[in-house]
């Protein structure tokens, strides 16, 4: 049974993670760099070779390619997977998004599904 709350698109994204604590970066925090496998509104599935824990916060910043777009979201890890070697996949739900990006998510979504 499908628990997902909104369509998710097979994409993959560059994607630029810093880790985030009650809207605040930490100090020395080191970017990630990974991409994204599928895409929703309501959140990704994210692969690179770093370990989240659950519940982790994360500011993520995601490069849409067609039409080009920034996405800034900050999600939360919800699951993690390690499915070979050492990447690792990612379950990130959206918690609140900057203006604009919740719609300019969903109508790239909507177009390529058209």
């Amino acid at each position: 049974m499908e628990k997902r709350k909104a369509k998710r698109i097979l994409e993959e994204n560059k994607v630029k993670i810093t880790r985030t604590y009650k809207d605040k970066l930490p100090p020395d925090e080191k970017i990630i760099y990974c991409q994204t496998k599928d895409i929703s509104s309501g959140g990704a599935r994210i692969q690179g070779n770093t370990f989240f824990p659950i519940n982790t916060l994360l500011k993520i910043e995601l490069s849409l390619k067609e039409p080009p777009r920034l996405i800034s979201a900050i999600g939360k890890v919800r699951w993690v997977k390690k499915p070979y070697r050492e990447l690792f996949q990612t379950g990130i739900e959206f918690m609140e998004m900057s203006p604009g990006s919740n719609n300019f998510l969903e109508e790239h979504i909507n177009e390529l599904e058209a």
